[in-house]
Order: structure tokens, then C-alpha cells, then sequence
């Protein structure tokens, strides 16, 4: 070959765009075009049949941001079409190459969805067109707006979106496929895309080249259907030539990446799923050996609820064995900010889901696109039947490459499941040569094993696979140059790489948190959505605890369904695009909306049970694991001897004690302890509060420990730093952010606004440019907790608020509160994998301990933290301006609390539940008497994670409690009523090895960190 490779490369490429595609679809006749643009939100199908149509043209505009327009398209086959594929071809208007993000469209018939039309699935088969007959194609059109990367836009909302049109309408037209010009098209983008990818100085390039320069020699460019039969000859030894005997092996697993909401609302993902889900099952109808991997068991339910008949096709299709249900849980949710619970709630609901309409459970997580693995995660997986786990993000790691693609998750409690990370590094893969390269090149058990997934297919509305990949795929199943091309499922390759670590293959061993290095600032972006889900998990724990002791199983049953259904609506909103923060305003307006109408709704229920519960006209409902004693406020005054404090708002303070699980009346007992409150102090008995003239506090003493808190010179201050993330605004968070910061000490006023005995509390208000800081520093009687409630009224723009916390405590790691436990982060940058944990997350707290001594800071509804340095320091706002650039303005309020304890986490699992659990005041109750506890758990070191009824409508009592401390215990639960039989069940409420009992006693042994589930017989 005497040419220039680089130009024949060009030619190539150049002739297969400009003259192969488009012979494709050589032959076509225009559609006449009728529309109807919906007013308001989308309509059903029958509605849309029944609206008024008018003409329309190409190139005419539509689509306001938002809406939907109904296109009919009309024509008749011609007569010489006699034995031909007949397809409609139809452009909306599409952005190249913009799959799943802008318009969409779903063709209809009276049966129901039919296929979804995107940039990369244009082509409708319509294999009952027939010669000389017309033909009719509907298609309902989203206009969804284009949201360019990183750049503000007011599309995120009806509210600020503009209202004209979006697209215009490009092509219409009834064509013929040349299955031949398709096929050479597919020829020639393997062997070029194979060419490309192997290096410059492989022989097997140059050979591929001219083989592909001698094809398009072959072709008349003017008749490229009479000659690409030719061409296909020519080509055909190339694609017969097999592939290295020692090629790896990659499984090819049909996919639809859907995020349940992020740059459209959830109405919007309803039809994503639809057009989708449609495509899939219609290419399996051509495609037999095709197999679509779904997870995500909400979305489906969407199909079941509203689409019925396209969901018994999907239910057709998984008993053919084509569609695959994987993952497991409800939606593909959030890790690191759910609590314990939800996480089970989420495998629970999915794992129904999929065996009630599947007939099957799924063994592996499938959550690709997570921002973060805690430590917890694989006793979570395990427990909900999933001992495989599958994802790819910590390959967009910026500082640490991980070093595994396959291997052993180790989990806190010593769970292991089997991991694998993708190398193709992505969930989108196209099945092109070059991904396939790639993989193979960035595959880590070469030493090992040989095999890996690849999960392919456009996602987030784009359609899925299309017969293009599969085509692609199967033209790569065995070719020299590349990795061999399975088109599997994800359990075999599972069983696979399960075989080779039973033989003896060594699978290497990962312990502890799956840190991802980016997207931190998904911890604090949208923390409405954030307190909304936290109150929720709050209220649904407290509504299954009460219920589960209020007579009357009509009644119960009645409301454990309704739970059921409240659990699944919160577990929709823990979304990974949803719950962190990233989506656009639409997004977060709906959240925050469902989580009030939820909460609304449980606040109702629990008040309906306690007023069955409560034993007098005022009563103190507690639902922690541990006894309270505390001071509350009341809008009544309490019985009992003990001291009463009239606050400024004029509620009432008192110190009440409660047993766990418990509703007691209301009585005021003697706290022992008074608060004394100066103008620059509050003090106990236990703490000894102090501040300077700006109201910075300088100085919180341990008197029971005899310790200063903060470091020497230092005090607790909010800071203010600008934030301007690289590339994701409310995605990320940068290393060098809090550097740029500075301590607001501005002061507007200082205020004390309670004296004691009971509480004391002093308000310190500052202005800093657009926005208000309200600090109240707060003490109760017999408490050794400083709380300091920020109430912010924030309109800063791309700004990071933070507290520092500077605590003279010396340590190498913080103590940091996850889902069934804790891990430990560093406190110092001396290696690159340290220095990527400058922001973590944590739960209920973070604590640094000396053997002796130690201080945690506590939250009531905040999980970014940065223990690294000369403070803890907790993230409490940002204001990201993309993609919502109104992001978090308004009013928040939240409590951080220092908390000095001794030895052990015990005191702070205490007081991080009750400041997250507070005590309720029940007013007007019928019990007339008490009544004993729920269940009491007699171990400082365990949490109570949920007490609930069963959910088979058995009555019988469920009590799930995990190890909290890292230590083994044996711990005995106390039921309020006799039992009959106890046994430890799955999260599922299943099985289980019996338990002994002790009249209305059982105890058990738990593992460090390890959870239970426990189903007690006859309890309750």
C-alpha cells in the first residue's frame, strides 16, 4: 500500500459517513405530518388519539421546554416495496451523539408502547407495512431541554424555563432497509475500529487497513447497493480470522443506565423507562441470543402499575431467559447518606419485587453510578441474599487508581462479597473495537483470571442497546486483535470467576470503605432533600414501633400496608442523583414536597398510636434503644416534684425520665443540676462554657474529666470559604476549598435568651455579605453536651459554610459514624490515599479518643465532615450554582454538639440518639395506665434499628439490631408481652436458627458489628 495510511484512514471514515450510512435507507417516500402540542403535563395515549391534529411540516418548530407533542405520521407504501423491510426513519431534531439527553420519543400503537425513537435509534421496523397499503406511526414527543455541562441554566424548572420551542423537526420519511449496506456498515466500523485501536507498529494494522481500502475500492460510491455485496466479500476473511488463543474474555450484558431523576423530574424517568423497556423486549423479538440486565425494581413497577401490557411482555421475556432482573433493591440508591435500615428496606422491596413478578431474587448488587461504598455495605448485601457486587465509579478516582477489577470485599464485621469492577470503566459501553482495547489493556487479575463484564448500551433515556451493538458484538465474539465478546449474563460470569477462586486462583482482599475520590460535596449539596430523608427514616422508625404495640389486627394490618407503601415512596427519593444533591431544581421541589407530605402523614399515624398508648392527658414518648433522662419542653405543665423553667416563648422545661421503647407519664424529677448562666459563660456540673467578645467560644471544660476541649488560642467558629469545583459544581468538593476560607467574626449582637436552671442559652447574630448567622451555644441541666444550633439564612452563591470544631485531643484516626457501626478516617495527609479523605462522611458523628479521654461532634442532620487537620470541621451549606442555580438558598437550621466522654463509644451512641431520637410529648392520651416497654435491649453497645410488625400480617414482632461499637456482645431483649417462639430470620423475615427463651426474655451473641433480625412468636 504506496498510500498515505492517515489519508486512507480519513477516506474511510469520510466515505462510511457520507455515502455508506446513508445508503442504509436508500429508497424513501416522505410521511404527511399532523401534530397536537399538549398544554399541560403528558397525557395518556387514548387521550391523545382523541385530540384535535393540524398539519405539520419539516422544519417546523416544537416542543416548549417540558412539553409534549403528539405526531402523526401518514403514507402509503409504494407498490414496488413488494418483499422489502420497511421502517420509518424519523429525526425529531436531535443533538448527535446526545443519547437520553433531549428529545425523546415513544411510538405508540393501540397495543401499548412500541419502541422508544432517540439520536441512535431512528429506524422504526414496521414489518406489517405491506405494498400499496398505508401506513400510520404515532409518536409521542418529549421536549426535554438539553442542559450543557456545568453551565447554569433556568431549564430546571416550570418556574424559570422559557417557553419557546426546542427542536425542530428534522426527518420523516417511510424508507426501505438494505440489510446488505447495513451489514457492510457494521463490517467496516468493527474492522476500522479495530485497526484504530491496535498500536502504530502492529502488523495486523497495516493488514486491516488495506483490507479495508480494497473494500471500499469495490464500491461504486454513486450505486452503493449493488456493490456493498462485493465489498462484504472482501471484507469477510478479516472478520472470520479468530482471535489469540490467549485473548481475555469479556461478558456483554445488555443495559439501560437510568437515573430515577438528575436533569429531569421523576414524571419524566417514568417515560424514560417506558420508551426503554419498550426497546429492549422489541429487540429480543429479533435478536434471540439479546439479554437486557434491569435493575432497579421501582422503575418496573412503574411498567407493572402503568403499562401492564409492556410489562408482561418484560415477564415473557425474563422466562425466555432474555430479561434479566440484577441488583436487587428498590432503586439504585444512595450509599452513604441512607441509614442501616433503609439500606435493608431497599434489598427487601426489590428482592420482593423481582421473585413476586420474576420468580427469582437476585445474588448480586448492581449500583454502577454510587458515590461511595462504606464499610458496612457487604454485611447489608449479604443479609438482603446478594453475595456478588458490581460497580464501576471509583474508576473516575482522581488521586488513587484502585488496584483491583475483581476481588473480595471486606466489610466491617468480616462479610466478604464478590466484587467486580468493570474495566471498560463504563456502564454506557457502545461494544466498539476501541472499548474492548481498553479493557484488556486496564484489566488488573491478568495473573488470574481471564474474564470481565461489560456492561453496554445508552442510558438515562437513550434507549438502551441497539441492534447495532448486538450486531457490533457478535461481529466481535472471536476476532484477531481483540478480547473475545460473550453476550452472557452476569450470573455466569459470577459463576466463573467463582469456579477459578474455588480452584485456588488468588483473589486478592479489600478491607473496609470503598472510598470515592470525587463528589464530596454530594454530602452537603440540596440538604433539604438530605433532612427531609433523615426525618422521614426517623418517623417511619417511630411509626412501626408504636403500631407494633396497638391492638387490633384489622386496624394494624391496615396500617403496616400503608408503612409499606410510605417506606417505598422515601426509598424512591434516596435516589444517588436525588438524595446527594445533584439534580436540578424540579427534582429537589418534588423531594422535599413528598418527603413533607410523608412526614405529615407519619406524624399522623404515630399520633393516632400514642394516643392509644399514652397513660394520661400528658405523657413523654420515647423511641431509643437506651433509658432517657433529660430536660424537655412542654406547652403544659408536667406532674411530678422536680423543678420547672418558663422559657421565653412561654413553654415549659422540665427533666423527665423514660425508659427505652417507652410511653410514660409525663413528670418532672429533680435533675440534680442546675445551669448557671453569665454574660460570657454557661456551666453545669459537668461542662464549662465560655466566650469572647465576638461570641466565638474560647473555651469548653470537661469538669467531670478535669480537660480543656479546644486546642490552646483556638476557638469554635463558622467559616466561610469561596467554592469553585473543578468540573461537577454540586458534585464536588476540592482539596484546597476550606484553605481559602475565613472565621466569621463579625458581630451583630449577643444575646442570652435563657437563664436556667434548666437550660441555659446565649444567641450570637452575625451578617456576612447577603446572608444571616444565628449561633444559639445551649446547655441543659445534667447534660455534659454543649449544643450550638446554627440557624442560617443563606443566599451566598458557591460558597462552602462550615463550623470548626478545634479539639485539643491527639489521634492518628476520628471515629467516624456509619450505617451499623463506624470506620476510621485519618486525621493527617501523609500519604496520597489520606490525603484524598479531606472530606468523609459521617452519620450521627465524628469522635477523637485518647485511651482515656475523647470528644465527638455530633449532628442532628449533616454528613459532610473534615477531621483532617488542626479541627473537625462539619460541612453544614454550599450553593452550587449547576444544575440548579438556586441551589440551598433560604432558611436552615441545624444543631452541632461537642460531647467529652471517657473511655469507649458508649456515652456517644447515647447522646448521638437522643439528639437525633428526641423524646416526644403526647398530649391527651386513652390509655389510662401503663403499659410496658415495646422491647428493651439491655447493652449500652447495641442499636435498635427498626421494631416492627411482620410483614406477612402474621402480628408476629420484628426487632433488628445491630453491634454498634466494634466489640462482641450478648445482649437480651425484653418483651412487654409473653412469646411463644423466637428464632434469628433473614432481613427478608425468613428462617433462622430458634432462639432460646426465657419467659419473655431472648438472648443472643453478636459478632462486632454485626446485625440481627430477630422474629419473635406471639409477641407484641
Amino acid at each position: 500500500m504506496h498510500d498515505n495510511r492517515a489519508l486512507v484512514e480519513q477516506r474511510i471514515r469520510r466515505e462510511l459517513d457520507e455515502r455508506l450510512r446513508p445508503a442504509v435507507h436508500a429508497e424513501r417516500v416522505p410521511f404527511v405530518i399532523a401534530a397536537w402540542s399538549v398544554p399541560g403535563e403528558p397525557v395518556p395515549y387514548a387521550e391523545a388519539m382523541a385530540a384535535g391534529y393540524e398539519p405539520f411540516a419539516l422544519g417546523d418548530a416544537w416542543g416548549r421546554p417540558w412539553g409534549t407533542t403528539w405526531f402523526r405520521f401518514t403514507a402509503t407504501v409504494p407498490d414496488a416495496w413488494v418483499g422489502t423491510a420497511v421502517e420509518a426513519v424519523i429525526d425529531l431534531g436531535f443533538r448527535s451523539g446526545n443519547a437520553g439527553f433531549q428529545a425523546e420519543g415513544l411510538v405508540w400503537t393501540d397495543d401499548g408502547p412500541l419502541q422508544g425513537v432517540h439520536p441512535h435509534r431512528t429506524a422504526v421496523p414496521l414489518p406489517d407495512a405491506k405494498a400499496g397499503e398505508p401506513v400510520e406511526v404515532v409518536v409521542e414527543a418529549a421536549a426535554n431541554p438539553w442542559f450543557p455541562s456545568f453551565q447554569p441554566s433556568p431549564m430546571g424548572s416550570l418556574d424559570t424555563a422559557p417557553a419557546a420551542p426546542l427542536y425542530r423537526l428534522r426527518q420523516a420519511d417511510l424508507a426501505v432497509l438494505d440489510r446488505t449496506v447495513y451489514d457492510l456498515v457494521l463490517d467496516v466500523e468493527v474492522l476500522d475500529g479495530t485497526m484504530r485501536a491496535l498500536p502504530l507498529d502492529d502488523p495486523r494494522r497495516a493488514r486491516l487497513l488495506r483490507t479495508l481500502e480494497r473494500a471500499f475500492d469495490a464500491l461504486d460510491l454513486g450505486d452503493v447497493g449493488s456493490t456493498a455485496a462485493h465489498a462484504r466479500e472482501v471484507l469477510a476473511p478479516a472478520l472470520a480470522l479468530p482471535a489469540r488463543a490467549s485473548a481475555h474474555t469479556t461478558v456483554a450484558v445488555g443495559h439501560a443506565h437510568i437515573d430515577t431523576a438528575w436533569l429531569w423530574p421523576l414524571r419524566e424517568t417514568v417515560r424514560k423507562c417506558t420508551r426503554t423497556f419498550a426497546s429492549a423486549v422489541r429487540l429480543m423479538d429479533d435478536e434471540p441470543d439479546y439479554r437486557f440486565v434491569c435493575s432497579q425494581a421501582a422503575q418496573q413497577e412503574w411498567m407493572r402499575v402503568g403499562h401492564p401490557g409492556l410489562f408482561a411482555r418484560m415477564q415473557e421475556k425474563a422466562a425466555a431467559g432474555q430479561w434479566i432482573p440484577v441488583g436487587g433493591t428498590w432503586v439504585e440508591a444512595d450509599m452513604n447518606l441512607p441509614s442501616g435500615e433503609s439500606i435493608v428496606r431497599q434489598l427487601v422491596h426489590g428482592q420482593r419485587f423481582f421473585e413476586d413478578h420474576y420468580g427469582r431474587r437476585c445474588h448480586e448488587v448492581w449500583i454502577p453510578d454510587v458515590f461511595g461504598y462504606p464499610a458496612s455495605l457487604p454485611q447489608l448485601f449479604a443479609a438482603g441474599g446478594c453475595t456478588r457486587f458490581v460497580t464501576q465509579k471509583l474508576s473516575w478516582n482522581k488521586e488513587n487508581r484502585f488496584p483491583h477489577s475483581t476481588f473480595w470485599w471486606e466489610g466491617i464485621d468480616g462479610t466478604r462479597v464478590l466484587t467486580h469492577f468493570p474495566p471498560v470503566e463504563t456502564y454506557n459501553a457502545e461494544m466498539e473495537p476501541a472499548e474492548q482495547v481498553r479493557l484488556e489493556r486496564q484489566f488488573h487479575e491478568h495473573g488470574w483470571s481471564d474474564r470481565s463484564l461489560t456492561p453496554y448500551g445508552y442510558g438515562d433515556g437513550g434507549g438502551g442497546p441497539t441492534r447495532e451493538m448486538v450486531g457490533r458484538a457478535r461481529r466481535m465474539a472471536d476476532l484477531d486483535g481483540l478480547p473475545r465478546v460473550e453476550l452472557g449474563t452476569v450470573d455466569g460470569f459470577f459463576a466463573s470467576v467463582e469456579g477459578e477462586a474455588a480452584a485456588g486462583a488468588p483473589v486478592s482482599t479489600w478491607r473496609g470503605e470503598l472510598y470515592f475520590e470525587m463528589h464530596r460535596g454530594t454530602l452537603t449539596s440540596q440538604i433539604r432533600t438530605k433532612l427531609g430523608n433523615r426525618t422521614c427514616e426517623r418517623l417511619l422508625h417511630e411509626a412501626e414501633l408504636w403500631w407494633a404495640s396497638v391492638g387490633g389486627a384489622e386496624r394494624t394490618a391496615a396500617v403496616v400496608a400503608e408503612l409499606d407503601q410510605l417506606w417505598k415512596d422515601v426509598l424512591v427519593q434516596q435516589f444517588h442523583d436525588i438524595l446527594p444533591g445533584s439534580s436540578i431544581a424540579w427534582v429537589h421541589a418534588d423531594a422535599e414536597a413528598e418527603h413533607t407530605r410523608i412526614a405529615d402523614r407519619l406524624e399522623a399515624l404515630i399520633a393516632d398510636a400514642l394516643a392509644d398508648l399514652a397513660p394520661g392527658p400528658l405523657a413523654v414518648a420515647s423511641a431509643r434503644s437506651r433509658p432517657a433522662r433529660e430536660v424537655v419542653v412542654a406547652a403544659e405543665a408536667p406532674t411530678g416534684d422536680g423543678p420547672v423553667q418558663h422559657l421565653r416563648d412561654g413553654s415549659l422545661a422540665f427533666m423527665a425520665a423514660v425508659p427505652a421503647h417507652e410511653v410514660a407519664a409525663a413528670a418532672a424529677v429533680d435533675p440534680g443540676d442546675a445551669v448557671v448562666v453569665t454574660d460570657r459563660s454557661l456551666a453545669n456540673r459537668h461542662l464549662a462554657v465560655a466566650w469572647d467578645d465576638t461570641g466565638a467560644v474560647v473555651s469548653v471544660r470537661s469538669l467531670d474529666h478535669e480537660r480543656e476541649l479546644l486546642r490552646p488560642g483556638r476557638t469554635v467558629v463558622l467559616e466561610l470559604a469561596p467554592d469553585h469545583p473543578v468540573e461537577y459544581d454540586a458534585w464536588d468538593l476540592e482539596g484546597w476549598t476550606r484553605r481559602l476560607g475565613r472565621p466569621l467574626i463579625e458581630c451583630d449582637a449577643i444575646e442570652v435568651v435563657e437563664r436556667g436552671p434548666l437550660l441555659g442559652a446565649v444567641r450570637v447574630v452575625r451578617t456576612v455579605g447577603p446572608s444571616t448567622f444565628a449561633t444559639t451555644y445551649r446547655l441543659a441541666a445534667g447534660s455534659p453536651r454543649l449544643d450550638v444550633v446554627v440557624d442560617v439564612d443563606w443566599h451566598h452563591d458557591e460558597h462552602l459554610l462550615s463550623l470548626a470544631v478545634p479539639l485539643d485531643v491527639h489521634v492518628e484516626e476520628a471515629v467516624c459514624d456509619i450505617q451499623l457501626g463506624h470506620v476510621r478516617r485519618p486525621t493527617h495527609a501523609s500519604s496520597s490515599w489520606d490525603a484524598a479523605k479531606f472530606e468523609v462522611c459521617a452519620h450521627r458523628f465524628v469522635d477523637l479518643a485518647e485511651p482515656s479521654f475523647g470528644a465527638a461532634v455530633l449532628n442532628d442532620g449533616r454528613y459532610g465532615h473534615a477531621p483532617q487537620g488542626d479541627a473537625v470541621r462539619v460541612s453544614l451549606l454550599r450553593a452550587a450554582k449547576y444544575p440548579d442555580p438556586t441551589a440551598d438558598h433560604g432558611r436552615h437550621r441545624v444543631t452541632i454538639a461537642v460531647l467529652p466522654h471517657g473511655p469507649g463509644l458508649h456515652d456517644v451512641l447515647r447522646a448521638a440518639e437522643a439528639l437525633n431520637r428526641p423524646l416526644r410529648l403526647v398530649v391527651g392520651g386513652r390509655a389510662g395506665q401503663e403499659q410496658a416497654p415495646v422491647v428493651t435491649v439491655d447493652h449500652p453497645g447495641v442499636d435498635v434499628d427498626a421494631v416492627k410488625r411482620a410483614d406477612d400480617g402474621s402480628g408476629d414482632l420484628v426487632v433488628r439490631l445491630h453491634e454498634a461499637v466494634g466489640d462482641r456482645a450478648t445482649v437480651t431483649l425484653d418483651v412487654g408481652a409473653p412469646i411463644r417462639g423466637a428464632a434469628r430470620a433473614s432481613i427478608l423475615e425468613e428462617g433462622g436458627e430458634p432462639l432460646s427463651l426465657d419467659g419473655r426474655r431472648v438472648t443472643l451473641a453478636l459478632r462486632p458489628f454485626e446485625l440481627a433480625t430477630v422474629r419473635l412468636t406471639g409477641g407484641g
